[in-house]
């Protein structure tokens, strides 16, 4: 059956996207579409700060977006010397919290040592978080984009764990999400699955997707990488089949399959 996939694809040296992949080889036909664009602000004010790793207590990715602006930080040659001489030792001796498999890898190529790769939502890392940090730490640094929910600052704030953000990406509609989407429905028809992956990715499409499926959209099984897209999926009132277990392809791909079944 036709799967929709509502996110970038993965452009890497290792075949095709991990999605398609696991989708196809429970027999379904996945399809990615882009959704979102992204304009990295503040370089400078990153760079500022990730040369001065005495100052904090530690990071926080949230996002692969985040580790991608810090990457485009280190381009220039004698910045990246320095990064990997001694700069990324000094960070690693503190805590790198990141949430999810896709964005620990990330931090790991920047030679970091990631924490928490399986906590998988804001709520349950700013757990972890509060469990080992102390209140009269440095601040940590947490690079972020613009949408960001306020689960894990508010969390951090409660409990008296010190935080200090910094903007490094906007998020807006991709530019071609419109007549991308018209196109699929046109020449694939009504997909069996919509997959989502974030709450702006709801946002952004939801109104398309309704149009285009007009008294068909009831028929879509609606699939969610995660409890935060559950519920904003939820919240626009359509009912969710399927949220994957983790956040990774293999566990989306599992719940896909088992509610096409």
């Amino acid at each position: 059956m036709r799967v929709l996939l509502l996110k970038e694809p993965k452009h890497g040296e290792s075949g095709p996207d991990p999605y398609i992949k696991e989708l196809e080889s429970r027999g379904h036909k996945g399809t990615l579409l882009p959704v979102l664009s992204f304009k990295f602000v503040s370089l400078n004010t990153l760079t500022d700060k990730l040369f001065q790793p005495e100052k904090y207590g530690g990071l926080i990715f949230t996002s692969p977006r985040a580790v991608e602006a810090v990457r485009m930080c280190l381009e220039a040659d004698e910045r990246r010397e320095e990064w990997h001489k001694a700069v990324k030792n000094k960070w690693n001796t503190k805590s790198i919290y990141v949430v999810g498999k896709a964005t620990a890898s990330l931090v790991q190529n920047l030679g970091l040592n990631p924490l928490g790769e399986d906590t998988g939502t804001a709520e349950v890392l700013s757990r972890l978080i509060i469990e080992r940090e102390a209140t009269n730490i440095p601040p940590l640094f947490f690079p972020c984009g613009s949408i960001k929910r306020e689960v894990l600052p508010t969390a951090l704030r409660e409990n008296g764990v010190p935080l200090e953000t910094l903007t490094v990406y906007q998020t807006a509609e991709h530019p071609n999400l419109e007549k991308n989407l018209k196109n699929y429905f046109t020449e694939q028809g009504i997909p069996a699955s919509i997959a989502f992956f974030s709450p702006s990715g709801v946002k952004f499409c939801l109104e398309v997707v309704r149009r285009l499926s007009a008294e068909q959209l009831t028929q879509i099984k609606f699939a969610a990488i995660g409890p935060t897209t559950q519920d904003a999926i939820a919240a626009e009132g359509l009912c969710v089949s399927c949220t994957a277990e983790k956040p990774t392809a293999e566990h989306l791909a599992i719940a896909i399959a088992k509610t096409l079944q």
